[in-house]
């Protein structure tokens, strides 16, 4: 098993047929909901199953939830089985691009206890640039079981955020919404614009390169050494507007070698569904 948690386009293409791999397309998009199936269906990576962040990534989400809850374990264990995904299956992962909703599909294999997943550096947009094969072929895996063995550790609630808010600084709590969403200066998507008090904020695209693909293991050092000090083991915890670009963050750290953050899976999505949280704004930037 590899410690990497990326996998490049021409390395994953090399191990087509000499490793029993199952690839995950995860390409979604908030605006479209059915947009991500339907591009699988046009055309994905050869045995390539899909997974959808509504339906298979997360739950319905409820009055007191943020945007995308987590999904039922029993529910996700059943569909991996049902893709021909046991517990030793080695699993990648990928979407259209940045990485932005595989590294959410990421974070749910890591919460199930299955380590041997990667991502896909640059996503389908990267495959098809280096011209590698494509299918439309409906897959039809062979089933198998999965067994969850969840650590349910990696997760933190807005209650023990909220019982922490006179010393949040020590939680490390870090956003990966962008800076003017942090800030308070417009927010598009939630009901109330601004960022949990004592949290600081790395937009997520801050892992990658202009082209989408992935900063070296060196250059994520030097962002997270800058975000959260030099030690590795430091305690952290990853949010966004929905817990889904948080796991991007999280990723992003394992991969330059820092520890595994606890998600905050409400995110600020259900912070805000609590009128009596308070709320920081940035109004002087």
């Amino acid at each position: 098993m590899s410690t990497r948690q990326l996998i490049d386009p021409k390395t994953l293409f090399r191990q087509f047929g000499s490793q029993d791999i199952k690839i995950v397309d995860c390409r979604f998009d908030l605006a479209d909901p059915s947009a991500g199936r339907r591009d699988y269906e046009a055309a994905h990576i050869p045995q390539a199953v899909y997974m959808d962040l509504n339906e298979d990534l997360a739950s319905r989400p409820k009055k007191q939830t943020g945007r995308h809850p987590l999904p039922d374990a029993a529910k996700v264990a059943a569909t991996l089985g049902r893709l021909g995904i046991d517990n030793s299956t080695p699993v990648v992962v990928y979407d259209a691009g940045n990485g932005g909703m595989a590294a959410r599909a990421w974070w749910i294999f890591r919460w199930l206890g299955h380590t041997d997943v990667r991502l896909l550096d640059g996503g389908m947009s990267a495959w098809s640039a280096a011209d590698f094969p494509l299918d439309n072929s409906l897959v039809e895996p062979y089933p198998l079981e999965y067994v969850a063995a969840l650590r349910n550790e990696l997760v933190i609630t807005s209650d023990e955020i909220y019982a922490r808010l006179n010393d949040v600084e020590s939680l490390n709590l870090v956003d990966a919404r962008d800076a003017s969403r942090f800030a308070g200066e417009h927010e598009p998507i939630d009901k109330v614009a601004g960022h949990i008090p004592g949290a600081r904020n790395l937009p997520f695209p801050e892992s990658l390169n202009a082209d989408g693909r992935w900063k070296s293991r060196e250059e994520l050092d030097v962002l997270w050494s800058g975000c959260l000090g030099p030690d590795r083991q430091t305690e952290w915890v990853a949010m966004c507007g929905s817990g889904v670009t948080a796991c991007h963050l999280a990723l992003s750290a394992v991969e330059a070698g820092y520890r595994q953050p606890r998600l905050y899976v409400g995110s600020w999505s259900e912070w805000i569904a609590d009128s009596s949280r308070p709320i920081g704004r940035d109004t002087g930037r």
